[in-house]
């Protein structure tokens, strides 16, 4: 893809998230697309918000189960930007005008103490600029029809990326198994996902000490106070609105992501 597709594509998903309506898939009308072009549009798109005051928060990673990867033909996972107008409180309502085809995952977030602006990042390094872990919901969303996404139509709609629930108990990582750490997450009481640290590339720690190498090497290292999303711990949810999700992870306390009844 050249520059004028980048932007043609940038433009697509800016335009989709602005008006509601999503389109149809990139990889149909750029054939030639690779992941190294899909992380182009997402660049575009982030120095285009950050440009009209956006705030970067942190970054979330996506594919973090090897069946979804198997599913969309990758061996690695994939990256989005956090903002700070994505980030919802415990308890706080959704607004569901701001959404576009929303699903949850229960996650483990990570908060940065120290920045890693070098790449070369060890586990105990990464470990030792962690400064806490909280319980997380992700909401999801996608800006492609019928969430008929392949790997670059992902990484181009920012990780399919929408908003974030943070919980209030911050953990520091001594007193964690992330790897063990078992999670439930249920709708107004009933089930509805349910998984481990293990489901996380074996280890939420895994995920982020990738993200930070990935992100050192770009040259946009973790800072201190950014949030990292590590990717989710059990099966994604499809919300509707009025809907009340709580995650339960072990160690880490709960978290819940309550939905906004739609208007009429």
């Amino acid at each position: 893809m050249n520059d004028d597709d980048i932007e043609v594509a940038a433009d697509l998903l800016w335009d989709a998230a602005g008006s509601g309506k999503a389109i149809a898939p990139l990889r149909d009308r750029f054939t030639d697309m690779s992941a190294t072009d899909a992380y182009a549009v997402q660049e575009y798109n982030t120095r285009r918000r950050l440009a009209e005051g956006g705030k970067l928060v942190g970054r979330k990673i996506g594919l973090t189960a090897r069946t979804v990867q198997q599913q969309l033909g990758v061996d690695q996972p994939d990256y989005g930007m956090l903002f700070a107008d994505m980030a919802v409180a415990d308890g706080e309502q959704v607004v569901w005008s701001t959404l576009m085809q929303p699903k949850v995952e229960a996650e483990v977030a990570l908060v940065m103490d120290r920045d890693l602006p070098e790449p070369g990042i060890t586990m105990a390094q990464l470990i030792r600029a962690v400064a806490f872990a909280l319980p997380a919901v992700e909401i999801v969303g996608s800006r492609v029809q019928n969430w008929s996404i392949g790997f670059v139509d992902t990484v181009a709609d920012n990780a399919s990326s929408s908003a974030f629930v943070l919980g209030n108990t911050p953990v520091p990582l001594a007193r964690l198994d992330l790897r063990l750490l078992g999670m439930v997450m249920e709708r107004r009481g009933e089930q509805v996902s349910l998984g481990a640290g293990a489901a996380c590339l074996g280890n939420p720690l895994n995920a982020a000490l990738w993200l930070a190498n990935r992100m050192a090497a770009l040259g946009r290292g973790l800072a201190a106070g950014d949030i990292v999303l590590t990717g989710a711990l059990g099966p994604m949810v499809a919300a509707h609105p009025g809907d009340i999700f709580e995650a339960r992870l072990q160690g880490l306390g709960s978290v819940r992501a309550v939905f906004e009844e739609q208007k009429q």
